[in-house]
C-alpha cells in the first residue's frame, strides 16, 4: 500500500518534515517514491511553514494512496490558508 506521510529531518530540537509518498512497509525516514511538499513547525515571521503540491497530492490520492491523519490536517490547513489569501 502507498501512503502519504511525514518524513522527519532537521536537527535535534529543530524539526523539519518532508511530505512524501512512500510504501507503507518502508521506515519513516527511509526510501520514498516522491517528495510532494514540506512542513516547518518552527517557521518564524515571513518564512514559509507549509507547502504542498496539490496537483501531485490529487494524483496520488486518485491512484489509491492513503494520507496519514497528520497530513490530512496539514492539507486542510493549507487549503484554508490559500482560500483566505485569494
Amino acid at each position: 500500500m502507498v501512503v502519504i506521510r511525514l518524513s522527519r529531518g532537521g536537527a535535534k530540537a529543530r524539526p523539519f518534515f518532508n511530505i512524501v509518498v512512500a510504501d507503507k512497509r518502508v521506515r519513516r525516514d527511509g526510501r520514498f517514491i516522491e517528495r510532494i511538499g514540506f512542513y516547518n513547525p518552527i517557521a518564524k515571521g515571513g518564512e514559509e511553514s507549509l507547502r504542498v503540491a496539490q496537483d501531485r497530492l490529487t494524483y496520488w490520492k486518485s491512484v489509491g494512496a492513503q494520507a496519514s491523519p497528520t497530513v490530512e490536517r496539514l492539507v486542510a490547513q493549507a487549503a484554508a490558508k490559500t482560500a483566505t489569501a485569494a
